[in-house]
């Protein structure tokens, strides 16, 4: 599955493992991430793509801390997950 700008994957590897987060940025086998608590929008996350698992769903707005927190928050709770 490709990986695009507003979409809502989940950590596999690393400190952040099984966090959700949204991209941000979409480069070279890399992702920028941002989950608006610990990784803000001004201090992205750098990620290899092989250690995100895609979801099929897309954040509505992700452009300030709040509404990136407001998306994965709406995401959880639709989903299910109780991470």
């Amino acid at each position: 599955m490709d990986f695009h700008v507003g979409q809502i994957v989940k950590a596999k590897a690393g400190r952040d493992k099984d966090g959700f987060f949204i991209i941000t940025a979409v480069g070279e086998g890399y992702a920028l991430i941002v989950n608006g608590k610990t990784r803000r929008v001004e201090n992205p996350k750098k990620k290899k793509l092989i250690h995100l698992a895609p979801t099929n769903s897309k954040a509505r707005e992700f452009a300030t801390n709040r509404e990136v927190k407001r998306s994965l928050t709406e995401f959880l709770k639709q989903s299910g997950d109780r991470h």
